[in-house]
């Protein structure tokens, strides 16, 4: 599986029965949630030179007890471990220090004492980070946690406004579409309230995803734009739910989400 960081500032793949999950604000974490065989962690870091990435490793070396400078794929880095005891078991930190340019990054590895980093290292093996001066990508990559928060935000909203309005149950079924249908057309909200009508987009989306298997919330990196949209498998069948109903209303056109419904299921037929 593919991560990309927020700001393209770097890349990894991890494994595919690996997830992500939320952690500090600065940091990003990944471990199998069916069979816990560690947690990995990374950061990135940039300075105000192009050395930056490397004088950290550097001060690693020279102030870090026990470090070791090693090479992961092509990664130079400044490798150490801490050891601690949490609820009377032990457990090693596998730490690397690594980077490009002015982007610094720091790796961890948690397991338990005596297990084996080598999971960790194939990661690191395949870690890309953008230089000084190089573009965004623009790729395709499963759900960041990151979006994932904007999308359970958006949906928890507009639900709870259908709710409101009237008085129905949200079940994110097809039979719900009327449902955004009403409140879209109720008139309680302006062309300018941009915010509800890409909540509303959201809600929607969540209908898809129940109704049509195998459509799946996805991250579009697109140079300087990152977004949640949906993703029909591995095809070229996408929606961004965000902009679905939002560009019609902010253009004066009118909305008719049954029949984008059934046009969005067309596109999936197609393909199958």
């Amino acid at each position: 599986m593919k991560y990309i960081s927020p700001g393209s500032w770097f890349s990894l793949e991890y494994p595919s029965d690996w997830r992500e999950f939320e952690d500090t604000e600065d940091s990003f974490l990944f471990y199998n949630p069916d069979k816990w065989t560690g947690n990995f962690r990374i950061s990135a870091y940039q300075g105000e030179n192009r050395n930056y990435a490397q004088e950290c490793i550097e001060y690693e070396m020279q102030h870090s007890r026990g470090v070791k400078l090693i090479k992961v794929g092509k990664w130079n880095c400044a490798y150490l471990t801490e050891s601690f005891q949490e609820n009377g078991v032990w457990y090693t930190s596998h730490i690397w220090v690594t980077g490009k340019d002015s982007i610094s990054v720091e790796c961890s590895f948690t397991v338990t004492k005596g297990e084996s980093a080598k999971v960790a290292e194939q990661i690191i093996a395949s870690l890309n980070v953008r230089g000084t001066g190089e573009k965004p990508w623009k790729e395709i990559i499963p759900v960041r946690v990151l979006e994932i928060n904007a999308i359970n935000e958006a949906y928890d909203w507009a639900v709870s406004t259908i709710k409101k309005q009237l008085t129905k149950d949200f079940t994110s079924s097809e039979a719900d579409i009327e449902s955004i249908q009403k409140v879209m057309d109720s008139g309680r909200f302006n062309k300018n309230q941009r915010s509800a009508w890409e909540s509303f987009g959201f809600a929607f989306g969540a209908i898809l995803v129940n109704e049509m298997d195998g459509m799946d919330w996805v991250t579009v990196i697109d140079g300087e734009k990152e977004y949640p949209a949906l993703r029909f498998g591995q095809t070229n069948v996408m929606v961004n739910p965000a902009r679905l109903i939002w560009d019609k209303v902010r253009n004066g056109q009118p909305c008719n989400l049954k029949a984008e419904y059934e046009r969005i299921r067309s596109e999936v037929e197609a393909v199958l």
